[in-house]
């Protein structure tokens, strides 16, 4: 990797596969995948230096960690995250940290100890400079990720017929124009790059903001009576928000809601109210903010593609904001590498939108409905009473908090969003499992994340899993014969596109379970993001499917005209 601080225009290239306006999460995932789909790409990202003390985001969800599993970074993340998931995982609302409990939400935000069953990675709690930190590292051990710093995108020309062209600006206000054959905007919500093309984020913002504060404290630790948690959400009748530890030292985290930051009570004085008792408090930083419903209309056009942030803003009740991010880059990177390796078929890239729009809408209706339900409106003096009264008060807070449960415990909405309408996958007909923002029922019906299993004690099915497509045989159904052997029409028609696929035969999980119990079919193909494309038990019908796959049309159907232009203004 070239990785330059400081760079100047003359490091830039005149032309890269793939220009990525943004070095942040988003993009150095993106990053990341395509090049361990051996793409090379170019990052332009305008800071320096990551900053310590922005920790905005701090929960990596189990599907997050996951897509980090296959990189070789999960637990590389593990070891940098300054609060280990051993730690604590529940979330605990309190009257003050020196009063009473009202009620919990156990292994929130997938934090589980030990082997996780739905996914082979539980989730981990980091602060987003960390993160950022190890995917910077990780960069920059590639050889096909140029990472410059200090330089911006400045502006786009997007209707050239060989591709995009980017204009990259200095700090001196300089310009250098570099060709691309694929752009992709994480340059985050004021995105300069989506201006450019004319797109506008709509939706709403909440009524009330809110203040984090960053700070320290050698004495908070040893005067909360309460058992460790996550996360403090307190229900104070003057003071209401969130605490949580940042590390296991004397940094903390506090969000200060229903407030503008524009009073005179300080940082300290708000922070000390919150924790319900006197202690030292040192601040590190303040960074008042307001809730944000905003989603695209489109997610890009004429190989210019939007991801995360300027896609889509979230509420960041529940954590999902940047896990939707990450979520996207992983779509995103196997297309992108697929089109340059000239395998995609003209419904792959518009795909990408069809796919990730859905699921950013559905993530914001729930954070947004989350964030009617805040600390401060269960806030009651009686919750810090002892006695009859201060029960009846915890015993009403608690029923209500019930409402709260999709915030926490939300498998529904990290691994149950599906690509079911899709068309890269191939419909069976049989029932699809009820979207639910809680509830997950895991389900090989195309179009779903596959459906997890562990082998043995630490081999996880989706260990088997290729960079490219890869076709599952339930071992038992192969009557001794190899899976290619069985399935090799799939092989020969993955070779008229030059469709990498791969092949498994796969024995009953670790607890006995045969892999047709679980998938509800012979075979499952799965594509390069973890879903499954198709299910069945017809070599016939998987070698069709895997064209559809990958964007190309079905061989016995005539062509949707409508879907047709669609695509095509992605991939001209």
């Amino acid at each position: 990797m070239t990785a330059i601080p400081n760079a100047a225009l003359a490091d830039l290239p005149d032309h890269t596969p793939v220009l990525i306006a943004g070095g942040g999460p988003s993009g150095l995932f993106l990053a990341l995948d395509l090049a361990h789909r051996g793409i090379p790409s170019l990052v332009i990202e305008p800071r320096t230096a990551i900053d310590p003390d922005r920790p905005r985001a701090k929960t990596t969800n189990a599907r997050t960690m996951t897509h980090l599993r296959r990189l070789g970074l999960a637990d590389r993340l593990r070891a940098a995250a300054p609060l280990p998931v051993g730690y604590a995982q529940d979330v605990i609302f309190c009257s003050a940290l020196t009063g009473h409990e009202v009620t919990r939400f156990r292994e929130a935000f997938q934090l589980v100890p030990g082997r996780y069953g739905p996914q082979p990675e539980c989730g981990q709690q980091v602060p987003q400079p960390v993160m950022e930190g190890v995917l910077r590292d990780a960069a920059g051990e590639s050889p096909l990720i140029t990472l410059l710093t200090g330089l911006r995108v400045e502006d786009l020309d997007a209707t050239g017929g060989n591709g995009p062209r980017v204009t990259v600006s200095d700090a001196a206000g300089q310009r250098k124009d570099v060709d691309c054959s694929f752009v992709a905007a994480a340059d985050g919500g004021s995105s300069t790059v989506r201006r450019r093309l004319g797109i506008r984020l709509a939706g709403s913002s909440a009524e009330l903001s809110n203040i984090s504060v960053l700070f320290r404290s050698d004495t908070l630790a040893a005067a909360i009576t309460l058992e460790p948690a996550v996360q403090y959400w307190v229900l104070g009748p003057d003071v209401a928000g969130m605490v949580g530890r940042l590390d296991l030292g004397n940094t903390w985290w506090a969000i200060i809601q229903g407030v503008d930051g524009t009073g005179s009570v300080g940082a300290e004085s708000l922070v000390r109210s919150l924790v319900g008792t006197d202690v030292d408090v040192e601040v590190i930083a303040t960074d008042p903010w307001t809730a944000r419903m905003l989603l695209a209309p489109d997610y890009g056009h004429h190989r210019v593609f939007l991801v995360g942030d300027a896609a889509h803003l979230n509420p960041p009740w529940g954590g999902h904001g940047f896990n939707t991010c990450i979520g996207d880059a992983a779509n995103l990177a196997w297309k992108i590498a697929a089109a340059l390796g000239h395998w995609a078929g003209p419904a792959l890239p518009g795909s990408y939108a069809l796919e990730r729009r859905p699921v950013a809408a559905r993530t914001i209706r729930d954070a947004a409905a989350n964030g009617q339900a805040l600390a401060y409106h269960f806030a009651d003096p009686a919750l810090g009473l002892d006695g009859a009264a201060g029960d009846a008060a915890r015993q009403a807070a608690k029923a209500a908090l019930a409402v709260k449960q999709s915030e926490f415990d939300s498998l529904g909405l990290v691994l149950g969003y599906g690509y079911g309408s899709s068309p890269l996958v191939v419909p069976d007909g049989l029932p699809v499992p009820e979207e639910h923002p809680v509830r997950y029922v895991p389900s090989a019906s195309p179009g779903s994340l596959l459906p997890h299993a562990w082998l043995d004690e630490s081999t996880s099915l989706y260990d088997l899993l290729g960079s490219g497509f890869t076709l599952l045989v339930d071992r038992e159904r192969l009557a001794g014969r190899a899976a290619p052997e069985a399935y090799a029409a799939v092989l020969a028609a993955a070779a008229v596109h030059g469709i990498p696929v791969a092949f498994a035969g796969v024995g009953p999980d670790r607890d006995g379970t045969a892999m047709s119990t679980h998938w509800q079919a012979d075979a499952v193909l799965v594509r390069p993001d973890q879903h499954v494309a198709w299910r069945g038990a017809d070599p016939v019908q998987a070698a069709a499917a895997i064209g559809v796959a990958a964007g190309w049309p079905p061989a016995t159907t005539s062509e949707d005209p409508d879907r047709s232009s669609r695509v095509r203004a992605h991939f001209p």
